[in-house]
């Protein structure tokens, strides 16, 4: 039976009858949620990355909130050096530049 598909009512499930990180995620995000990530993902082993957002994301913001003079909120404000920030600065400009 282990492995198979179980039939039964799943509108009398609480998140106390889940194993694990289950138990957790329903908690956050609720019974509904959980089901849909156990179908999609039953016995796979995942890691959630630290950041959330890739990096060409945040270079996107940094972009597009820089103002000229806030490099060091920009840095504070994602959490990098403002060495990093200017990096990120100096690749779009010169990105844009070769065009």
């Amino acid at each position: 039976m282990r492995g198979e598909s179980i039939d039964m009512d799943l509108s009398n499930i609480r998140c106390e009858y889940l194993n694990g990180a289950y138990n957790d995620f329903a908690n956050l995000l609720g019974i509904d949620a959980v089901l849909k990530i156990h179908s999609a993902y039953r016995g796979q082993q995942i890691t959630f990355p630290v950041e959330l957002f890739s990096k060409e994301f945040i270079a996107l913001q940094i972009v597009n909130e820089y103002d000229g003079y806030n490099v060091k909120q920009l840095a504070t404000k994602f959490g990098y050096s403002e060495k990093w920030i200017r990096k990120i600065l100096k690749d779009h400009i010169d990105k844009e530049e070769s065009k």
